[in-house]
């Protein structure tokens, strides 16, 4: 099965980063976070991966295209430009890039990789996210449902802590980030059938995937949620990358499963 990565936005809330690179391809624990992601799905035998590139583009390309070459111990005859190999450490990844536009929204790239998914059933999800999810129990409940449409549903913990105050200003209780509201959020990790395509017929360069198309799959009745609980983490601005780089160092990395 195949893995569709969205990974062509501007990353503008991580801007200290993504001004000289793509968001996908800021590092931690000196990989690009994009890297991680695709280990994630490998530790589970999904090999198979389709990007959808937009923003510098051409950097996620020539980081694949060199990517045995950096990975690999070799000897470089100059004279005639012969290359030999003694040792490579090299994944089995299969990744086909497609530029799907510069200022293409997420409902318009998913559209333009249609045809490289072949009209079978794909797993999707974004190129700034990492988690411990277990892909074979997020495809089975996506096969106990039979719905057209799968994400994977997280509490994220509040940035602060939550304080219960009395009129004489004493404190009864305090919970330090306790998890979340109770509500329950996309997580992304998406389980799809080929019949979402359906709900992307019309122009959608400029609509968003889960405004758009995942709201009209939700209203007929074939969208699910996975419950995922345990760990999650985007890394949506700076302090979210220090602290995966923290999380990494520290060897608490709870999405490194492989």
């Amino acid at each position: 099965m195949k893995v569709v990565i969205f990974a062509g936005g501007f990353g503008t809330r991580l801007m200290e980063e993504t001004e000289a690179r793509p968001k996908p391809m800021v590092e931690i624990g000196g990989k690009p976070i994009l890297w991680h992601i695709l280990k994630m799905y490998e530790h589970f035998d999904y090999n198979e991966f389709i990007i959808c590139l937009g923003y510098k583009a051409t950097y996620i390309k020539e980081y694949f295209y060199n990517y045995y070459l950096h990975n690999s111990d070799v000897t470089i005859e100059l004279a005639n430009n012969n290359i030999s190999v003694h040792f490579s450490e090299t994944e089995s990844f299969k990744v086909t890039l497609i530029d799907t536009g510069l200022h293409t929204n997420t409902a318009g790239r998913l559209k333009r990789i249609q045809k490289y998914v072949n009209n079978e059933r794909f797993m999707l999800t974004y190129g700034d996210g990492v988690a411990d999810v277990d892909f074979n129990k997020l495809l089975a409940f996506h096969n106990s449902h039979g719905r057209l449409a799968t994400l994977t549903s997280v509490q994220v913990p509040g940035r602060f802590g939550n304080l219960e105050i009395n009129d004489f200003g004493e404190v009864a209780t305090f919970v330090e980030k306790p998890a979340g509201d109770g509500m329950w959020i996309n997580g992304g990790f998406f389980v799809l059938e080929p019949g979402i395509f359906e709900y992307l017929t019309e122009d959608m360069d400029d609509v968003q995937w889960e405004k758009g198309p995942l709201g009209e799959i939700a209203s007929n009745n074939q969208l699910a949620a996975y419950k995922h609980f345990g760990f999650w983490k985007c890394m949506d601005a700076l302090r979210d990358r220090i602290e995966l780089e923290e999380m990494w160092n520290n060897g608490k990395a709870k999405w490194k499963t492989w």
